[in-house]
């Protein structure tokens, strides 16, 4: 452990972070002050939260160094501060914490959508002389609450900084120092392809899982079919757990990605749809439709597993 922490001060120096301030403490924020406490990477870790049960649980897991319940109390001293809100309610957190933040502080989110929340923070913050760098740590889990919170949580997770022209170059680097920091693996890109990225490697999944789980366990179906449900269904669907208010603002903000990704989605599956019906609507299949079919699973298959073997990142975002 001393070995842990001492390298990870040395790649993010404690002399330009002094004070951090995590705003929303859930899984994400939970698990970074967790990660920043484990290894030493601040002097104080200061925790913002809406509900005193929150602060209450934050407190009793040594998630932070401080937890309260006054957005102003909570950044005043910040050098640092990370949104780890819902992306709807960024903007009028951070309109409403700017007068008591210091000059010069530099602000940064775990947001999974960038585009609009670069355009609507970067001159917000700029106007108050302040920085903001765009963030997507590429972790979490369908699980939510402080309580799920864990330190490594974003061990070899891809880490997504979103610089504009308008970034400080000095705060780019803290805030990718911050990520390498607690074990991630960073990674730059401008917010818009940032956006229509993870439309297809994260949010089409997600509205996946939720359609399956909708259509699967509808209690118009037989009731015998939540039965048969086994562990293909329960790994498919796990997602559909997440939090339903995130997954709405997600879905929101990054609508018109995820409609072309849910548009070339639903034309795949005609495909198989194509195949299924062949040229016989009887068993068996022709042998060209079953061969064609073998070899729809087939490369299905081999690109999955070929993915496997490359990622490094053993938690779903």
């Amino acid at each position: 452990m001393a070995k842990l922490a001492s390298d990870a001060i040395a790649r993010f120096n404690l002399l330009v972070i002094r004070n951090v301030t995590i705003i929303g403490i859930g899984l994400l924020g939970g698990s970074l002050g967790l990660a920043i406490k484990q290894r030493r990477l601040a002097r104080n870790v200061t925790g913002f939260a809406r509900r005193a049960a929150t602060v209450t649980e934050a407190r009793k897991l040594r998630a932070l160094d401080n937890c309260v319940l006054d957005l102003a109390t909570a950044v005043k001293n910040a050098n640092l501060i990370i949104l780890c809100t819902p992306i709807a309610q960024m903007k009028s957190l951070v309109e409403q914490m700017l007068p008591a933040c210091k000059r010069g502080v530099i602000v940064t989110d775990v947001g999974s959508v960038k585009a609009s929340v670069v355009r609507e923070l970067e001159p917000l913050v700029a106007k108050a002389g302040g920085h903001f760098v765009g963030s997507h740590p590429m972790a979490g889990a369908e699980k939510t609450g402080v309580a799920w919170s864990r330190a490594d949580l974003y061990a070899k997770a891809v880490c997504v900084v979103t610089p504009t022209p308008n970034t400080s170059k000095s705060a780019l680097r803290t805030v990718e120092r911050l990520w390498r920091a607690v074990g991630g693996r960073v990674l730059r890109l401008t917010p818009e392809k940032h956006d229509v990225l993870v439309s297809r490697s994260s949010h089409l999944p997600h509205v996946v899982a939720a359609t399956l789980a909708r259509y699967v366990l509808d209690p118009s179906q037989p009731e015998l079919i939540a039965a048969l449900c086994a562990n293909g269904f329960r790994d498919t669907s796990r997602i559909a757990s997440g939090s339903p208010e995130m997954w709405r603002d997600i879905a929101q903000a990054n609508r018109e990605n995820l409609r072309v990704a849910l548009d070339d989605f639903v034309r795949e599956l005609q495909k198989v749809q194509a195949l299924l019906r062949g040229r016989h609507t009887q068993w068996p299949f022709r042998q060209a439709d079953a061969a064609k079919l073998e070899r729809f699973f087939a490369k299905a298959k081999q690109r999955r597993d070929a993915w496997c073997s490359r990622a490094a990142s053993p938690s779903p975002e």
